[in-house]
């Protein structure tokens, strides 16, 4: 009886020519177990998507199956305007495709759009081209004209526009890879892109009103998305087939509206909206059911551990909760439960009752909080097992209040950081008012009112120091507060130290991940924002980089998060955010 082939992984068993053999350009799905012989120019092709398409007549395009060999050298690649549905391979040699570990998620079942790309949507997100699936990309000549004008400079704006610029030079300079028939987007190893990128070769000929001035980009690249609108509907010319949809994606508001006013498609770039509704926003917090105890009593555990008490619970609500997500229960003539979810174990909860910091015994700094939500936020601010924490709310819910006095009371009486820093993003709401002298932190002394205010208000909270204590008290909470600028926190890390942001709503995702990944061992980082109130351009609600960081961090074990939902600035103050 013959022995069974040698394993192929094993190093010890390759033979010297098996070391000599070239590395592969990039990974290779599991093969056919047929062979299958392929031409020259297949083996240059990349993969396509991993599911069949179907074209609007029924037929089966079995060309762009992921990992499935190529045919004979007769067959053609698609050229940059025409429908991919209309390209079938009735090729006896292609293989079914194979079965992968992880097949990717196709949510698109029709023929694939081709989208162009505004220059805006590329500066704002230099990965955007491996957003789309398996739809294919289209650049005009002027999209690249505004790149290369935009790529000087130390501005957030120039790096992203130098990065795209290095992807498009990755793309094209792939071997095997030929501008005139599209450039794989998978060829550098981004397998979630199926589709290609096509770059304008020619002078396309096209129409437009003579209000809009030819020599303007934006007019431009209207042009070119109404000429090859033109050229798709020309190019479905069998019975039934659908003209394969282009579309205009751009972040500037007044190019959509212009796009729309000339019956073209267009779309704003949504990969980069966190939540499309602000109301969706995670609020840290939850009501438990007027029934709770009648559904969930029978089988709740109850202990103490010194001043806490735990219940473990299990039913229809645990599938629903967070850890760290706040719980409440309010009902007329019952008792009140405020509890934190400290552990969720399969179909099983763990509640942790909370500290009570609006009892005068309690008190933070000689602050006491005034309302629920506020409540839920020091339980957060003073727990040492959470190293981050985000507070959302509108004007005067005391979110700078509070994180301050919780800074003061761990780092002056606790001693469990070394220092408070302070930083903010320098967004101003109306216009600038120039270069600010002196040094970095007397720079940011204009943007750090709110700092000073609120420190005002803690050092009045002991009245028993005398006029020079609280002045004693007041130098040495100024030397333990440092005021930085975000412009040069690249390649910090702050060791045990509670770092707050302020105005953390005007913030990118990425300055946001840029200030995060500061942190070092014992360093605790609170960011406070009220995303109702965003100055940066092009940034939303959806898209602010502290909805990003709320939404990536909920449920983790070490984050928390509140929204607080009543101001206690003042009766006016209050009156004004709901009316105005």
């Amino acid at each position: 009886m013959p022995l069974p082939t040698a394993p192929a992984k094993r190093a010890a068993l390759l033979s010297e020519q098996d070391y000599d053999l070239p590395a592969r350009s990039q990974p290779r799905g599991r093969q056919s177990p047929a062979p299958l012989a392929e031409s020259p120019a297949a083996e240059k092709m990349p993969t396509r998507a991993s599911t069949e398409r179907r074209d609007p007549t029924g037929k089966t395009a079995t060309a762009f199956r992921k990992n499935a060999p190529a045919g004979p050298a007769k067959e053609t690649l698609p050229s940059p305007l025409t429908d991919k549905s209309q390209l079938e391979v009735e090729s006896p040699l292609t293989a079914p495709a194979p079965l992968q570990a992880k097949p990717r998620k196709v949510k698109h079942t029709g023929p694939s759009k081709l989208f162009v790309l505004d220059t805006n949507v590329l500066l704002h997100d230099p990965t955007c081209l491996f957003r789309f699936e398996e739809h294919d990309i289209f650049l005009p000549m002027i999209v690249l004209e505004e790149l290369d004008a935009h790529k000087k400079g130390t501005t957030e704006v120039a790096r992203n526009a130098r990065q795209t610029s290095r992807t498009l030079d990755a793309l094209a300079g792939h071997q095997g890879a030929d501008i005139s028939v599209g450039l794989p987007l998978n060829a550098t190893g981004r397998r979630e892109a199926g589709g290609k990128l096509f770059f304008q070769t020619q002078l396309l000929n096209y129409t437009l009103p003579t209000s809009l001035p030819q020599g303007k980009a934006d007019n431009q690249i209207l042009g070119v998305v109404e000429a090859l609108r033109k050229q798709q509907a020309t190019q479905a010319i069998e019975p039934g087939a659908s003209a394969r949809e282009v579309v205009l994606v751009s972040k500037d508001i007044n190019m959509r509206v212009k796009a729309r006013a000339l019956g073209l498609a267009t779309d704003d770039y949504q990969n980069d909206k966190t939540l499309d509704d602000g109301d969706l926003l995670y609020s840290g917090a939850i009501a438990l059911p007027a029934n709770f105890w009648s559904t969930h009593g029978k089988a709740v555990e109850s202990w103490q551990q010194g001043v806490y008490t735990f219940y473990r619970i299990n039913g229809p609500l645990v599938p629903n909760l967070l850890i760290n997500q706040f719980v409440y229960f309010e009902s007329p003539g019952e008792p009140s439960l405020y509890a934190r979810v400290t552990e969720i174990r399969g179909k099983t909860a763990v509640f942790k009752t909370l500290k009570d910091f609006t009892h005068l015994k309690n008190a933070v700094w000689g602050i006491t909080t005034r309302n629920r939500e506020q409540n839920f936020a020091m339980n957060i601010l003073m727990d040492p097992e959470i190293d981050f924490v985000t507070l959302t709310g509108q004007a005067g819910t005391g979110k700078t209040l509070m994180a301050l006095a919780s800074g003061l009371t761990q780092v002056l009486d606790d001693r469990r950081y070394s220092e408070i820093i302070v930083t903010r993003a320098t967004v101003s709401v109306g216009e600038d008012i120039g270069f600010l002298p002196g040094t970095e932190e007397e720079k940011m002394g204009p943007w750090m009112g709110a700092l000073d205010d609120n420190l005002e208000v803690l050092g009045k909270t002991d009245t028993s120091a005398g006029e020079w204590g609280r002045a004693a008290t007041s130098e040495l909470i100024r030397s333990r507060i440092k005021i930085k600028s975000m412009n040069f926190m690249r390649g910090r890390t702050f060791l045990n130290k509670y770092v707050i942001i302020d105005e953390a709503q005007n913030l990118t995702p990425k300055q946001m991940k840029t200030l995060i990944t500061r942190a070092g061992p014992g360093t605790k980082i609170i960011c406070m924002g009220n995303i109702a109130q965003i100055d940066t351009p092009y940034l939303t609600e959806g898209s602010s980089g502290l909805t990003f960081a709320i939404d990536k961090f909920k449920g983790w074990a070490h984050g928390g998060h509140i929204t607080l939902a009543r101001g206690e600035r003042s009766r006016l103050a209050d009156f004004a955010s709901e009316v105005l």
